[in-house]
């Protein structure tokens, strides 16, 4: 076991991984069922923003009943489902009142959706750095980026570790800004023991074919504000407004609106996060204590504030003096051919991405500002949730994997 299988040395581990998505006879009934009943597109504008108690009525289809589901499932009243993460952000923040003009904070250790919504609505994200301790959005680092001009925060929940919202939230209140929760990483999350997707204005979600819950593809804005779920639902449905002529349109907006295909997988898809997470979070215990003890290896561990950890990844920092000098690119492949899935992440923080090049005029000087977030995208190596699904016995792989490759290097 000495030789690294990159040299011809055999893997640590050769028994393969999980399967993402995970699918079984409960998505082809689904499916099936919506493709017998002959009518696909079973929800109206308004069931998303209806109010009532108990089980949604009989004749409701998958997208209405997942809509609710869901959102009850996140402290909401009201959710809003759509074609993806990316249209649901863009939705969010225009319900919120974004629009031409206005600012918006955002980390940039993130998805590069987080920061292209609002640029999309013709606002300018401003880039605030994230703490070192879980890489999300610095709630102390809010208040300078504050102009007469900004209008909304999104934190991000990365990883599936909620950001410290009560914290946000203060600082949003004091300054009269919108939260809109970027929970694309976060389904099932908890915070001081509230869910993820109830704890700003609104929130998002994305069903995208990685995600712990995953629909192929998909998205939902959840609230508890009325007036936010009304104007969402307008944006999803072309700009008609409850109750109107059907061909009245009172706002510019597309057809963001889910097929029942998608509600279907996704309805089924639900019925395994309570299993899923409890596998995931005891996998993810198990990998803090074994790679704590590697010397170079330092996991992002749970906040105390986190009651609910989704693990849509685990995170770790790799430090490269604790393994001879090697590059943290170079790590990963000899990691990879060792059996063991880990990936680099986000290499560039998103001022310098070139899609936002012509928001960001100076990135040496936003870097300046976000020192964190440089550091995270020099450090920073994922595991995939689906790799915490597989039995406790591959995350001691994991652990053994790394010590081999340090001892060669070293």
């Amino acid at each position: 076991m000495s030789e690294l299988a990159a040299d011809g040395g055999t893997p640590v581990w050769t028994k393969g991984w999980p399967a993402w998505p995970v699918a079984d006879d409960r998505e082809v009934a689904a499916v099936t069922r919506v493709v017998r009943e002959g009518d696909w597109w079973k929800y109206s504008l308004g069931q998303a923003v209806q109010d009532f108690d108990g089980e949604p009525p009989s004749d409701w289809g998958e997208v209405a009943r997942f809509q609710r589901e869901f959102a009850l499932l996140h402290d909401c009243r009201y959710g809003v489902a759509c074609t993806s993460g990316t249209t649901a952000l863009q939705i969010g923040l225009r319900a919120l009142g974004v629009g031409p003009g206005d600012e918006v904070i955002v980390p940039p250790y993130t998805f590069i959706a987080t920061a292209s919504a609002p640029a999309l609505l013709g606002a300018t994200p401003v880039f605030v750095d994230i703490e070192p301790e879980t890489c999300n959005l610095d709630p102390r680092r809010i208040e300078e980026a504050v102009t007469p001009r900004t209008k909304a925060v999104v934190p991000v929940h990365l990883g599936g570790q909620p950001a410290d919202m009560d914290a946000i939230n203060q600082v949003a209140k004091k300054r009269g800004l919108a939260v809109l929760e970027d929970a694309a990483q976060a389904h099932g999350a908890g915070y001081k023991g509230r869910k993820a997707g109830s704890l700003g204005d609104a929130a998002i979600f994305s069903f995208q074919v990685s995600k712990n819950i995953s629909g192929g593809e998909g998205g939902i804005i959840t609230t508890n504000d009325r007036s936010v779920a009304e104007m969402c639902d307008s944006l999803v449905w072309v700009g008609r407004r409850i109750g109107d002529a059907w061909y009245s349109h009172h706002y510019l907006a597309g057809n963001a609106r889910m097929t029942e295909f998608q509600g279907a997988i996704l309805n089924a898809q639900l019925t395994r996060l309570e299993e899923h997470m409890a596998r995931r979070t005891a996998n993810a215990r198990l990998l803090d204590e074994l790679l704590g003890q590697v010397e170079g290896i330092e996991p992002l561990l749970p906040h105390p504030n986190t009651t609910a950890h989704s693990y849509h990844l685990y995170l770790f920092r790799y430090h490269a003096e604790a393994f001879g000098g090697c590059p943290k690119e170079r790590f990963i492949e000899l990691m990879q051919a060792e059996g063991i899935p880990l990936m680099a992440g986000y290499h560039l923080p998103l001022y310098r991405q070139s899609a936002l090049a012509p928001l960001v005029p100076d990135p040496d000087a936003v870097a300046a500002r976000c020192p964190v977030s440089e550091r995270a995208c020099r450090e920073l190596i994922w595991i995939f949730q689906s790799v915490l699904l597989a039995e406790p016995e591959a995350m001691t792989a994991i652990a053994e994997a790394i010590q081999k490759v340090q001892r060669a290097l070293l």
